[in-house]
């Protein structure tokens, strides 16, 4: 009985919040209130997979999700990325029979990796994605070892690892499970020798902490590695992107299967290997999985394109207190090409705690804006002087740097400068704040 009033109550909650457009947490945390047991008496689909790490997670499942749906597959997944405890116990019950049968073919878990332990001490997953991990929020998570150390317990020894080679830190999880799966990219034209990031997480053996050695690195310490002691190192992998074309804006997996990318950025091209390899696991045909894939734009916010004024834009989201994150974007935007201006903004460091800590903006490799394409940079936002006095010590021109905190200001001021094209940067918290002054157009 108290499996159907958890189930019941779930659905109740979720319906009414969907009609208020909130509630995705708040139905589970009362589920499982009525029954703290309830998501190990659940009956759960053939396909459970779990996908956790600092980035990616989010994109990686929503494009999942896409493709097995387009494939005829009953999809469930958190599209709302509520990925804690009650996030998790919302999207499964409200997906129940009363009996507490999910109703569908796999479910897509996204997972935070602080919570994923919470999460599976109640069941486990089939597969159980990990992205990476990178310096993300250091003052919730910490170095990513801490992550790590926080991921682990998580980890069921029947489940199937689905792991990035690339990620030295990530390949240690190998030896919680009884089979790992490897993804990882070739090297490309794009990759270096030597690291680009302002730090290098790469530079000792997460095992062993002797120095280790890269035959190339894609971003930060993502790439082939060696440790010159225990012989950690890049496994072979299972799914490879042996082709990464970003200025023609296609990939090539497994040296056969094209994928036409609607954003060109490695972080875009992990995320889609991810779900390619997931779609797989998941028992799709990997030739349908590259068709369905190619050119799909996310839905979930982090890239959109705007009007300002006469000038049109591109919207990327950079995840504040996460330095990879923000490179990606700012590298993205001096590679593309073009007579643009930038627009950088950091008002609320984070939406889920309050805090002001800024150091993280340190860790940030703002010279890649040293660009002769790029002729104007805003900063704006509550800690705009941050940002300038950051910006003071790279070697961009001053004379190029506009700083104006208020943000309807500095928006109204880009819009009326006649830029060829602009680049809005920032992270989920300060999204509509920016994005209410614009006309989105995808």
């Amino acid at each position: 009985m108290r499996m159907f009033f958890a189930v019941l109550l779930c659905r109740l909650l979720r319906f009414i919040g969907t009609m208020f457009g909130r509630g995705s947490s708040m139905p589970g945390l009362a589920a499982l209130k009525i029954y703290p047991n309830v998501l190990a008496k659940v009956k759960y689909p053939p396909a459970v997979i779990a996908v956790t790490g600092s980035n990616g997670k989010t994109s990686t499942v929503e494009m999942a999700a896409h493709v097995l749906s387009s494939l005829g597959k009953k999809v469930i997944y958190n599209r709302e990325g509520s990925n804690q405890t009650a996030g998790a116990a919302s999207l499964i019950l409200s997906n129940c029979t009363l009996t507490g049968r999910v109703k569908g073919d796999v479910i897509l878990l996204e997972t935070d990796e602080r919570y994923a332990k919470h999460i599976f001490k109640y069941f486990s997953p089939t597969h159980f994605v990990i992205t990476n991990l990178l310096r993300d929020q250091l003052t919730r998570n910490g170095h990513p070892e801490w992550v790590y150390a926080s991921i682990l317990p998580a980890i069921p020894k029947d489940t199937v690892l689905v792991l990035n080679a690339d990620d030295p830190l990530v390949s240690v999880f190998s030896s919680a499970a009884d089979k790992t799966v490897w993804f990882g990219m070739d090297k490309q034209p794009f990759s270096t020798k030597e690291n680009t990031g302002v730090y290098d997480d790469g530079k000792y053996c997460p095992v062993c902490k002797s120095p280790m050695e890269y035959e190339y690195r894609h971003f930060n310490h993502i790439g082939s590695y060696r440790c010159t002691s225990c012989g950690h190192k890049k496994a072979d992998t299972d799914y490879t992107v042996t082709n990464a074309d970003l200025k023609n804006a296609i990939m090539t997996v497994n040296g056969k299967y094209d994928i036409k990318l609607s954003f060109s950025s490695i972080y875009n091209i992990y995320n889609i290997l991810a779900c390619f390899a997931i779609c797989s696991l998941a028992g799709a045909k990997e030739s349908a999985i590259a068709e369905n894939i190619s050119s799909y734009s996310l839905t979930n916010g982090r890239i959109l394109r705007f009007t300002l004024g006469e000038s049109e834009g591109v919207f990327l989201i950079a995840k504040h207190e996460n330095s990879v994150s923000y490179d990606s974007a700012l590298r993205y935007i001096a590679e593309s090409g073009g007579k643009c201006a930038v627009m950088i903004i950091v008002d609320s460091v984070s939406r889920r705690y309050q805090t002001g800590e800024t150091s993280w903006l340190w860790d940030v490799n703002f010279s890649l804006l040293k660009s002769e394409n790029i002729e104007r940079i805003y900063l704006s936002g509550k800690h705009a002087d941050d940002l300038s006095v950051r910006f003071s010590y790279t070697d961009i021109d001053p004379a190029t740097i506009s700083v104006i905190p208020d943000i309807d200001e500095m928006t109204k001021t880009a819009g009326h400068a006649g830029h060829d094209m602009l680049y809005a940067v920032t992270c989920f918290s300060d999204k509509d704040k920016f994005l209410k002054n614009t006309e989105k157009t995808t």
